[in-house]
């Protein structure tokens, strides 16, 4: 079950720094999670402060 990050996302950038995976990375619209390289730790989902990531 890999995480998602929803348009909520602002970009602030704080889920980059709190994935052990480097799963995060800037997409066209905002922040995205690389599905295949997520380990589905929740880390990022913590350290979100629009509550943009979930799990899938």
């Amino acid at each position: 079950m890999a995480y998602v990050i929803s348009d909520e996302c602002i970009s602030c950038g704080s889920c980059v720094s709190g994935c052990p995976a480097n799963a995060i990375s800037q997409g066209d619209a905002h922040y995205e999670i690389d599905k295949d390289a997520c380990l589905s730790c929740g880390a990022c989902e913590a350290t979100c402060p629009m509550g943009a990531i979930s799990a899938e």
